[in-house]
């Protein structure tokens, strides 16, 4: 089966060895996705909402080049760094899903890998080629 992968193009992904997302079949997997803009730099530092909300943009984004949409998604995990920030980034999810409605869980974590992240973000979508 043919493996597609898609790259943010950060220095980290041949370092670390890994892609902003893989498609193999109809199966794609979307990498721990931040709340970075187009330089790297994280936005909204102290906003989980908003972060969630850029977060998903940029799973959204990983999703376009394989030929998938936020529709097609299953599963997402979420990774907060204060579980009482909850609400807000659940309430971001939950408008950026609608109806989609995927499987979902939310965990708190000690640190992300900068300070000034506040959630992080994994998908798996399925693409019906129907």
């Amino acid at each position: 089966m043919e493996r597609r992968r898609v790259s943010s193009g950060t220095e980290w992904e041949r370092t670390v060895g890994y892609s902003r997302a893989v498609r193999v079949g109809d199966r794609v997997e979307v990498s721990g996705t931040t709340a970075t803009d187009d330089d790297g730099e994280v936005i909204a530092p102290d906003d989980a909402a908003e972060q969630t909300r850029r977060a998903i943009a940029n799973v959204e984004a990983g999703l376009s080049e394989v030929d998938a949409t936020l529709s097609d998604v299953v599963r997402t995990r979420l990774y907060v760094t204060d579980i009482d920030r909850w609400e807000a980034v659940g309430r971001a999810h939950g408008e950026a899903f609608g109806e989609v409605r995927p499987a979902t869980t939310m965990v708190e974590v000690s640190r992300l890998i900068d300070p000034d992240m506040l959630v992080e973000v994994e998908a798996v979508a399925v693409v019906d080629d129907g």
